[in-house]
Order: C-alpha cells, then sequence, then structure tokens
C-alpha cells in the first residue's frame, strides 16, 4: 500500500482522475445495489416517486370519469373507496413528502459544497424502505386488498370493528415504511447542513433551498413520531387486541384524530416549505439579482415551521372541542398565512426589481404564486369555524387542498424539474414544449379544482361515488373531470419532453442558467466525487461574486474523505472518511419489510424476526480493520 497522498501533491487533473476512481462504484449489479452515492440515490427517489405520481394520479383519473356525469356505474363502491384511499395515501406519504425531501438528498451537499451526506449508507437503507412499503400498498392494491378507509384512516371505520380483512392493516405498516424513511432521511439532512458546510458558508450564507430543508427535517423529526405511535397503536387494535380507541373499552376515538393530524398537519408544510425553497432558487437566476429580504425568507421558514404545530385542530372544529379552544387553534390558523405573505412579498420584490427572463422554471413560479395565493385564501376562510362548519367534508375543502398542495408544491416541483434537469441528466428540456407543459397545466388544474369550490357550496360532500342527476352537481363534475384530464395531459407532455432530452438534446454546460449557486460549479450531471477541490466562500452567491472559487486543499487523493466545519461559521475543523458501497443497507431493508409484513399477519413475526434483522445490522456496523479502511 502507498503512502496517502495528499491533494496538493497532485497536478488538479491527476487529483480528479484519483478521486474519480475512488468514488466510483462497481457497474454491475451488485454496485447498482450496493451503492452509496448521494446523487444516484437522490435520483432512485425522483424517480420512483414520480411514479407513484402517475399511479396516484391514474387513480384520480378514474375517480373522475367516475364522477364526471350523474349516475355513472364505471366503478362500484368498493373499488371507489380504495381508490380515493390508494390516491390520497400515494400522493401524500409515496409522492409528494418523498419527492420533496429527497431533492435535497441530490441538491444539498453540492449546494454546500461537500462530497456526500453524513450518512451515506442510512441514505441508501432510506431509499430502499421506502420502495418496499410503496410496492407493498399497490401489490396489495392489485390484488384487491388496498385500504379503503382514506388516507387519515380514522377510526372506528379503520378499527377491528368495521375494517374488516387486511386492508387497514397493510394501510397502518406502508405509515411505518415511509415514516422510519422520513425520519432516516431528515436526520442525514440535519446533520449533513450542520457539519459538512464548506468552508466560508457561515450560517447567514446558506443557501435559501437548503434552510427550507433543514426547516422541513426539524418538523419531520418531532411530527412523524406522532402517525408512527397512531398507525403502530391501530395495528394494535386490530391484531393484539388493545383498546386505544375502542369507546366501548374506555379507549377514545378522538385520540386518533389528534395524533394524526398533530403530524398531519405539519405534513403540509413538509411540502410546501421545500417549494419554497425551490421557488427562491428559481427566482434568483431569472430576477439576475440577489433575493431581497434572505433573513426575512429565513425567518418566514422558521415561523411557518414552528406555527404549523399549533394548527390541528382545525381540521377537528366539528367534533365537538370547547369553543375557546376552538378560537385559539383558528388564531392559529390565520396567523400562519402571515410569514407565507412574508415570503410571497419578498419574492415580488425581487422580481419586481430583475431582469426577467421568461424561461420555463419562472413561468412556473408564476403559476405558484398565483394559485397558492388563491388556496391561502380559502385556508383563512376554513379557519373560520362557521365557515368551516358548512363546507366541512364537502367538495370546498377538497378544492382549498387541492389548490394549497397541487398549486403551492406541484407548480415549484414542475419549475424545479425544468431548472435542474441538466444538473441531473446533462441534457437541456425543450423551452418551447416546457411552455406549453405550463400552459396546459395551468389551464387543467384550474378548470378541474375551481368548480370543486362551487360543488361545495352546492352542497356535494366528499368521497361519494356517484350522485343523482337531480342534485344539479352533473354540469360542475363534467367541467372538473374535463380539466383533471387536461392536467393529466400537461404531465404526458412533460414526460415526452424528458424522453426526447435523454435520447436527443446536446449536453448541457456546467451552469446553463448562469446561477450563482455552488450547486453549478461543477460540471453537470456532477462526478462522482462532487468537487475535486473543497470550495471556500465568502457571500450568498458565490458563482457570481468570485467564478474562481479559492478552494481548500488538504484531503487524501486516494481516500474517501470530506471537510466537517463548525456548526455557525463553517470554520474546518477534520476529515472524515465516507464509508464505501455496501451491500448491507438494502439488505436490512428487505429483511425488515419482511418482517413487518410478515406482521400482518402475526405479531410473532416481530419476535421471530428479529434474529435475522440483528444479523443484518451486525454485517452492517461491523468494525473494520485499518487496512481495509484505506483501501
Amino acid at each position: 500500500m502507498s503512502a496517502p497522498l495528499l491533494d496538493t501533491d497532485l497536478a488538479p487533473a491527476e487529483v480528479s482522475a484519483r478521486l474519480e476512481a475512488v468514488w466510483s462504484e462497481p457497474k454491475t449489479l451488485w454496485g447498482w445495489f450496493a451503492t452509496v452515492d448521494h446523487k444516484k440515490i437522490g435520483r432512485r427517489y425522483v424517480v420512483t416517486a414520480l411514479i407513484f405520481l402517475l399511479l396516484g394520479g391514474l387513480a384520480a383519473l378514474v375517480m373522475r370519469a367516475q364522477l364526471g356525469t350523474p349516475d355513472n356505474h364505471l366503478v362500484g363502491p368498493d373499488v371507489y373507496n380504495q381508490l380515493f384511499t390508494m390516491h390520497g395515501s400515494t400522493m401524500m406519504f409515496l409522492f409528494a413528502v418523498p419527492v420533496m425531501e429527497t431533492l435535497g438528498v441530490y441538491l444539498v451537499p453540492l449546494m454546500i459544497g461537500t462530497r456526500t451526506v453524513a450518512f451515506p449508507r442510512l441514505n441508501a437503507f432510506s431509499y430502499w424502505v421506502y420502495l418496499f412499503g410503496g410496492a407493498m400498498l399497490w401489490i396489495a392494491f392489485f390484488v384487491n386488498s388496498g385500504p379503503d378507509a382514506g388516507w387519515f384512516s380514522y377510526v372506528p371505520l379503520a378499527g377491528p370493528q368495521y375494517g374488516i380483512g387486511k386492508r387497514s392493516d397493510i394501510w397502518a405498516q406502508m405509515i411505518t415504511y415511509t415514516e422510519l424513511s422520513g425520519l432516516a432521511v431528515a436526520v442525514n439532512t440535519i446533520v449533513t447542513v450542520f457539519k459538512m458546510r464548506c468552508p466560508g458558508m457561515s450560517i447567514d450564507r446558506i443557501p435559501l433551498f437548503v434552510w427550507a430543508q433543514l426547516v422541513t427535517a426539524f418538523m419531520i423529526v418531532f411530527a412523524m413520531p406522532a402517525v408512527m405511535v397512531s398507525s403502530t397503536m391501530l395495528i394494535c387494535d386490530r391484531l393484539v387486541g388493545t383498546h386505544f380507541f375502542n369507546w366501548a373499552e374506555g379507549g377514545d376515538v378522538l385520540l386518533w384524530q389528534h395524533l394524526f393530524w398533530f403530524f398531519g398537519h405539519p405534513e403540509v408544510y413538509f411540502i410546501f416549505l421545500p417549494a419554497t425553497g425551490i421557488v427562491s432558487a428559481i427566482i434568483v437566476p431569472f430576477a439576475r439579482r440577489k433575493m431581497f429580504g434572505y433573513s426575512v425568507l429565513v425567518l418566514a421558514l422558521f415561523a411557518t415551521g414552528f406555527l404549523a404545530f399549533g394548527l390541528w385542530v382545525h381540521h377537528m372544529f366539528v367534533t365537538g372541542l370547547p369553543r375557546l379552544g376552538e378560537s385559539f387553534f383558528t388564531a392559529s390558523s390565520m396567523a400562519v398565512a402571515v410569514p407565507s405573505g412574508m415570503q410571497i412579498f419578498c419574492w415580488i420584490a425581487t422580481l419586481w426589481d430583475g431582469r426577467l427572463r421568461f424561461a420555463t422554471p419562472l413561468l412556473f413560479v408564476f403559476g405558484f404564486i398565483f394559485n397558492f395565493v388563491a388556496g391561502g385564501l380559502t385556508g383563512v376562510m376554513v379557519a373560520s369555524v362557521p365557515i368551516d362548519t358548512q363546507v366541512h367534508d364537502t367538495y370546498f375543502v377538497v378544492a382549498h387542498f387541492h389548490y394549497v398542495l397541487v398549486g403551492g408544491a406541484v407548480f415549484p416541483l414542475l419549475g424545479g424539474i425544468y431548472y435542474w434537469f441538466p444538473k441531473f441528466y446533462g441534457r437541456m428540456l425543450d423551452e418551447r414544449m416546457g411552455k406549453w407543459n405550463f400552459w396546459l397545466a395551468m389551464v387543467g388544474f384550474n378548470l378541474a379544482f375551481f368548480p370543486m369550490h362551487i360543488l361545495g357550496l352546492m352542497g356535494m360532500p366528499r368521497r361519494i361515488y356517484t350522485y343523482p342527476a337531480e342534485m344539479g352537481w352533473g354540469g360542475m363534475n363534467l367541467a372538473s373531470t374535463i380539466g383533471a384530464f387536461l392536467f393529466a395531459a400537461s404531465f404526458a407532455l412533460l414526460a415526452v419532453n424528458i424522453v426526447r432530452a435523454l435520447r436527443r438534446a446536446p449536453g448541457a454546460p456546467a451552469n446553463p442558467w448562469d446561477a450563482g449557486s455552488l450547486e453549478w460549479a461543477p460540471a453537470s450531471p456532477p462526478p462522482p466525487h462532487n468537487f475535486t477541490f473543497t470550495p471556500v466562500v465568502a457571500s450568498r452567491e458565490p458563482l457570481w461574486d468570485t467564478p474562481e472559487l479559492p478552494v481548500t486543499t488538504g484531503l487524501h487523493a486516494d481516500r474517501r474523505e470530506t471537510v466537517i466545519t463548525s456548526l455557525v461559521e463553517a470554520e474546518p475543523q477534520m476529515c472524515e472518511s465516507s464509508p464505501p458501497p455496501s451491500i448491507w443497507p438494502f439488505v436490512a431493508a428487505l429483511v425488515i419489510s419482511v418482517t413487518l409484513l410478515g406482521s400482518i399477519f402475526t405479531p410473532w413475526a416481530l419476535v421471530w424476526g428479529l434474529v435475522p434483522v440483528g444479523i443484518t445490522l451486525i454485517g452492517w456496523f461491523w468494525p473494520k480493520g485499518a487496512k481495509e479502511e484505506e483501501s
């Protein structure tokens, strides 16, 4: 074994070549399963989430086809119950939260100037758990065992008295899968941002997208245990014979709603806050000026994250709670609009004083602002107890919910896809098709969901599979169905654009948008090691202020190493080794998945499953010798 070589001992080209050899992974089947490269895992997360979006979207189209005309019999009530449950569960647990959270898996290390995430193997493990949990849910649906009690799985409907069969058990275990994955990503994000920022990236220079990911990660750590506890209590009621939610035996059905919505309303902001980070990232290069009100935007993220935990009871205004308590949650629900409004004013100020380039990513930002403001206004309306009492469980709430989540999250995501696609794949998406994509999405979305406000005010309840013609809801439902198919066509156009770009588009330059943030410093797509030399930054837009970035040296060119920096000022403290590829995260996720799946049928699966789970964890954490680590 040769002596360690510091990167200062070699020419830059030689350093890059050696680092690429060290950080590259075998192009074999074993290498595919064993990868710990955050970029490969981030791409897998995003692609898998988009596949779940396709499945959830197809379920929505079947529902809209069913509701397009009165007295329709395209599907029966049982299939319809499974469809709306699968649609909601997929979009919330398998698409929206994972895709927003795991954009950071790919981008955060690049944005903060480091070579990998803090815990690469945990990162790989989180993906496999997410994949297996989502696959289990959809396989169950295709064999007619899909959950049918709604994405919120209210008891007693989902309890042992009414939830016959294994449908609710499968839903409860899917929660365990996805939240375990989400918590792993959140912990990874927190440690990566706090301890692996490049030298000079002090707290006041962190990109806004990274701030959004960090606040979201902290929210996940505090909120997700609530839904994991509630789903565990539900499956214990169903399989073990406990009575947490059985009022006849001293339980409480409202306990489920409190636990679920304590998670469920912050979950909306798990989706929305990363979307605001995407908007902030897009506006700066396309306005060609630095962000107005950086500190205000950061404080707004923290305020939204904090206030989000005081809103959950506004989902429960019709459950007979004390009026004084309801007034508190009304005030909280209205107060959370203040930091969101502050963010919008900062974005508009940046755009107002900028020199705008009306490319596709910026168009989706404009669409986001329009749709999210509309959804926010109806959110303030349903925060009022008298209004909420009238429109609760009607299509008015469905319209509000989709304007906030689709308008407020999917539109920024689509803009982010157009913006970061060259960074992911080294190809540019077609601008002309992108603009058609935007307008088709904008028209289709508003045609699909705006009529639902009127349907709700006309009294149409949620989650009904058909309705008589005499109710007068047919015209609005038909318009909504047409809009839904137009909105779906916009995604089909995006898919065509992506396939065309991957097959025909020329290679993209390293920084096609002339952006100022660090993810555009390496080539597009980045090399396995991200940065040949760790950059040193002195501003919030380092590529604008210092195009020739100064770098720090001292890492070995023949090892997987990263720089660890201080929490506040990002001063270099030490070099940390990064683990090589390993098959153990995949094996551990597989064994845990089999154990959790078996527990749906017998609690003894958890007992016997401890043995193989323990073996895989021993293999994962088995200490390596010094020579093996160096190699």
